[in-house]
């Protein structure tokens, strides 16, 4: 059985969790392309190594961050989105993401 912490209800068996897809900067809604927006809403980069995902934890309804390396599928860190947002409302990464995003490449 496979095991991921979430950060508000601690181990939980992976059954009881869904992939929510790799965290992505927002486009601005007014400003991008048409093209932009669907590469933001249907693609995503498939990195081999470390990214930073969303995850949703369906019986308590509750999203978090996990660092997974995809290579080895093993799943480095989990954490409140708060940490990374402290302002929910922002479409900007937090500095701390764009960093690690950029050492990854």
């Amino acid at each position: 059985m496979k095991i991921l912490h979430c950060p508000l209800n601690g181990p939980r068996n992976i059954t009881e969790f869904a992939y929510g897809g790799e965290l992505k900067t927002i486009p601005d809604q007014m400003s991008c392309s048409d093209r932009e927006w669907a590469d933001y809403v249907f693609y995503e980069d498939n990195r081999a190594g470390v990214v930073t995902e969303w995850w949703f934890h369906t019986p308590s309804g509750y999203w978090f961050l996990a660092e997974r390396n995809t290579l080895t599928d093993e799943v480095i860190r989990t954490f409140d989105a708060h940490q990374v947002f402290p302002n929910p409302h922002s479409n900007v990464l937090p500095e701390i993401i764009t960093e690690a995003a950029e050492v990854i490449s």
